[in-house]
């Protein structure tokens, strides 16, 4: 059954002022009848460039809502050890490539970080825009060892099980993947579980539950009697989606509201459901901010293994020496802090020289706090 067709017909009812509009003095509405501000986390990074971007947050909370950036930056939570890893492998070995996301590239370690490497003879570190370049990349040269360093959440991560399932299929022998995947409900389950948070709900992440679906975010609903609902990523969607949670507030009655019925359904995506559990499985894994989160990454399951980066290159993934700069990004990252709050924030942090992943990818909320906040946050 395909998803819902909505009220609001073309891009531009998505972006209208008159739309837009609307929904504030509904979202406003509510608020006045329950009597005080109401907090809520935007999961995904995508949802904070739309509040940004749009000039939506400072208007929701002159509406009585408050919103919280929470982890949903697979570069942000991907931990320093990782690069680190990279780092050492092109750094002490000839003829590696390694490719990753453009920024991927530009996080700061204590080893430095990949764009400022200066790998060993034969040696490279390349950006690519997708997993399948990475293997084209593979087939290219035969005479070298090519891995991608790929990080992601369950939007990306079929592709990357995919490209993985095709380089074994194709029988290339030079082809290798570093995991940095990340499920998103343990995320928000070890978050609420912390007790450190206070939100009234969640607006979920439209891209995400494409693929898992609705069902996935259940228990927070059942569990913690929190509201949630899903959302896209025009004005008009994230509105939609804070409208539903403060009305499910004021009605006592916390469920996981699907507003994005026009590209998610309920079930999610079967097909990259089943890839998913075909090539992966779950495992502990650690958030930056977060810390070790039971089943909260994806890793190769073992008939796969010949394809793990970390396996044949003999990768240490373990923490080792942070980068003692200051930078407050896991507190950002959980919901802790504002962006503004950190004292490197603008000083000594920006988008030319980033104290943190917060600071360097599209979806970190201190780069997009930056690029879009008033020049007095900036002095």
């Amino acid at each position: 059954m395909p998803p819902r067709k909505s009220s609001l017909e073309t891009l531009s009812d998505w972006r209208s002022g008159p739309t837009i509009r609307n929904l504030l003095r509904a979202i406003s509405r509510e608020t006045e009848a329950i009597n005080r501000p109401l907090r809520i986390m935007e999961v995904c990074g995508t949802h904070t460039m739309t509040l940004h971007r749009s000039g939506l947050k400072p208007l929701l909370k002159e509406a009585g809502v408050v919103m919280v950036s929470g982890p949903g930056c697979p570069v942000c939570i991907t931990p320093d050890y990782y690069h680190e890893a990279v780092i050492d492998l092109v750094t002490s070995q000839k003829n590696i490539i390694a490719t990753t996301f453009g920024d991927m590239t530009r996080v700061p370690t204590g080893r430095g970080s990949l764009q400022t490497t200066v790998p060993s003879p034969g040696s490279e570190i390349k950006i690519v825009y997708s997993p399948d370049e990475a293997l084209e990349l593979a087939g290219q040269h035969p005479e070298k060892e090519v891995m991608f360093f790929g990080a992601g959440f369950e939007t990306t991560i079929p592709a990357i099980a995919f490209t993985a399932k095709k380089a074994a299929a194709t029988g290339l022998k030079n082809f290798t993947l570093l995991a940095a995947l990340w499920l998103i409900p343990p995320a928000l389950e070890a978050i609420l579980r912390s007790g450190e948070v206070d939100i009234d709900g969640f607006i979920y992440p439209g891209h995400v539950s494409v693929i898992i679906g609705q069902q996935a975010y259940s228990f927070v609903a059942e569990k913690y009697r929190l509201p949630g609902a899903i959302a896209g990523f025009e004005p008009a969607d994230v509105l939609l989606g804070i409208l539903s949670v403060v009305r499910q507030v004021r009605a006592g009655r916390p469920e996981v509201a699907n507003e994005y019925r026009r590209a998610v359904r309920a079930e999610g995506n079967p097909g990259a459901l089943a890839l998913m559990a075909e090539m992966l499985e779950p495992y502990e894994a650690e958030w930056r901010g977060l810390g070790r989160i039971k089943n909260s990454g994806l890793r190769l399951k073992s008939e796969w293994q010949k394809l793990e980066a970390a396996r044949r290159f003999n990768l240490r993934l373990q923490p080792g020496k942070s980068l003692k700069s200051g930078c407050r990004c896991g507190e950002v990252l959980k919901g802790l802090l504002e962006p503004v709050d950190c004292p490197l924030f603008a000083r000594h942090c920006n988008p030319d020289h980033p104290q943190g992943p917060c600071m360097v990818s599209y979806e970190g909320a201190c780069l997009i706090e930056y690029k879009y906040s008033s020049g007095e946050k900036k002095k």
